[in-house]
């Protein structure tokens, strides 16, 4: 079972110490927490924000690549959680001489996350990952918060 996500950046102030940037997937009462890159976290508030970056960032190149190779981005799944890293997974999809083609290409998180803002795709997470590292959203004191 799956959970669809909203999602949220900015700077957290816990145990990883201060302006620790985050990356926040809510998903129902609980949210669940990506500690990401200042790049990562940059690239993911220009997505939140519609706002383009001067030159293309890589997030946005791959994008105008799968369009023009005749793909679609259909979703992405933070679907694992291994020794304290999250899993994640973009489905895609090719047309190709009048046939579909399922695509599933594994990602960082956050990558997969900065990539699914700008297609507007849906963001899920699985019952296992908010099970088990799903919070309540008053256990983070979050600074600059986008969403």
């Amino acid at each position: 079972m799956t959970h669809e996500a909203r999602v949220r950046v900015g700077v957290s102030v816990n145990e990883q110490g201060p302006d620790t940037p985050v990356v926040m997937l809510e998903v129902d009462d609980r949210v669940v927490p990506i500690f990401i890159s200042t790049d990562q976290a940059q690239s993911i508030k220009h997505a939140l924000d519609h706002e383009p970056f001067e030159r293309p960032l890589t997030h946005d190149l791959l994008v105008e690549m799968v369009g023009e190779f005749g793909s679609a981005l259909d979703r992405v799944r933070i679907d694992g959680l291994a020794d304290g890293t999250f899993l994640a997974k973009i489905d895609a999809e090719q047309y190709r001489d009048g046939e579909r083609r399922q695509l599933t290409f594994d990602a960082r998180p956050s990558d997969a996350i900065a990539i699914a803002l700008r297609v507007d795709c849906p963001i899920e997470v699985s019952a296992n990952v908010v099970d088990r590292a799903g919070r309540p959203a008053e256990e983070f004191d979050m600074q600059g918060e986008q969403d």
